[in-house]
């Protein structure tokens, strides 16, 4: 059965992930820019290797992260949709959706 407190986990769990697929992403970004200056600088090989594989784990990160945080969403939609039926109210639905519409922009923004 649905609560509110499973609710309140849901959605906690769905910014936990949003958080870390930031945070991801901004290790990609960082790691990137840091193997094309080890390029330019002509790095060790075995260096530069090392560092390649740095890149390359947190990039797998991020897909692994999409799809969790999908099926996050969908645990969270799913309990926001009970609680409607029950006709639940309190600020945790107002979180709940503000997450879920902060997700699916997310998520369109990057089909699109």
């Amino acid at each position: 059965m649905a609560t509110l407190r499973n609710l309140k986990i849901k959605t906690g769990t769905c910014k936990r992930i949003l958080k870390e697929l930031h945070s991801y992403e901004k290790e990609v970004e960082k790691e990137t820019a840091k193997t094309a200056d080890m390029k330019e600088k002509g790095a060790d090989p075995y260096d530069l290797k090392q560092q390649e594989n740095v890149l390359a784990e947190s990039r797998m990160m991020v897909p692994d992260c999409h799809t969790r945080l999908e099926a996050s969403l969908a645990d969270l939609k799913g309990i926001l949709e009970e609680l409607k039926e029950l006709n639940q109210r309190g600020p945790e639905i107002k979180e709940a959706q503000s997450i879920i519409a902060e997700v699916e922009a997310l998520f369109q923004s990057t089909e699109g």
